[in-house]
């Protein structure tokens, strides 16, 4: 049963680190750097914990980080896991609940993503205001967990308003460049065809990724606030479309970026 496996985690977990984080962290393709501001007390391989995946992406280290960031104990996933994988969604969102019974109860997510909008930039950061979820399922689909949420979770804020409004704060006070929009999530593993680009503009998004959507699904089921920011990669504009995108370019542009994400979140949870 699921349930028991989640708090067969989290008992391993809480035994193993002492921690109660109130704020988790999932870090994607390229921006594990942030693990080198948290002052880490203990660094969890994967394969070690109970009912966890492998991550088998490039780009993701694969370890579940328990330390402090500006003075609040924090819990990180290096790495995540991703549908296209292979794996089943349960399994994909798996740390997140995890996570919630860790004692976490607001969650910071980060992904690198196609740039849609031609207003974008290669290195932009994009806050997360909403997303489209496409997704072939969605991940709370079956037997609904009753001691984690309700059976129809509400989604109108999706992503924390009063979050966005003080990160935006932050940006223009340390004069980081950012912009703000819609997130579109899709299976994956190819990297969209021009005209996929295209509907996805037309459906309303703003950037593009294999990620993300079915982790803050799970979390906003279970009642926890939620942050979340792209880096904007690569961009889809029809002049860029002779230029194909590699993950080691989509790595590359994240990590140059990172730092400047890093301060965001930084700064953020030292206002929490």
């Amino acid at each position: 049963m699921m349930m028991d496996k989640l708090k067969e985690t989290a008992a391993f977990l809480k035994e193993k680190t002492g921690f109660n984080p109130a704020i988790g962290i999932v870090l994607g393709s390229g921006l594990g750097g942030l693990v080198d501001e948290i002052d880490i007390k203990h660094r969890l391989p994967y394969k070690e914990i109970p009912n966890f995946l492998a991550s088998t992406v490039e780009g993701h280290a694969g370890q579940l980080i328990f330390g402090e960031l500006s003075g609040k104990q924090v819990m990180a996933m290096q790495g995540r896991f991703h549908y296209y994988e292979g794996y089943p969604m349960e399994k994909v969102t798996f740390p997140i609940r995890v996570m919630r019974l860790m004692g976490v109860h607001t969650l910071f997510v980060s992904n690198a993503a196609g740039g849609l909008n031609p207003a974008f930039e290669v290195g932009d950061l994009m806050i997360i205001r909403d997303h489209i979820n496409m997704f072939p399922e969605n991940p709370l689909r079956g037997p609904n967990i009753d001691e984690l949420g309700t059976r129809f979770p509400e989604m109108s804020e999706t992503y924390c308003r009063e979050l966005i409004g003080k990160a935006k704060q932050i940006a223009i006070k340390n004069k980081i460049k950012f912009q703000s929009g819609v997130y579109i999530g899709s299976p994956g593993p190819t990297l969209e065809t021009p005209a996929e680009y295209k509907m996805f503009r037309i459906l309303g998004a703003d950037s593009t990724g294999m990620s993300t959507v079915p982790e803050v699904i799970v979390a906003r089921h279970a009642g926890m606030r939620v942050f979340g920011i792209s880096v904007i990669t690569n961009l889809s504009e029809p002049s860029e479309m002779d230029k194909p995108t590699t993950h080691e370019e989509v790595q590359n542009v994240a990590g140059a970026a990172a730092s400047k994400m890093t301060q965001l979140f930084k700064e953020l949870i030292r206002e929490m």
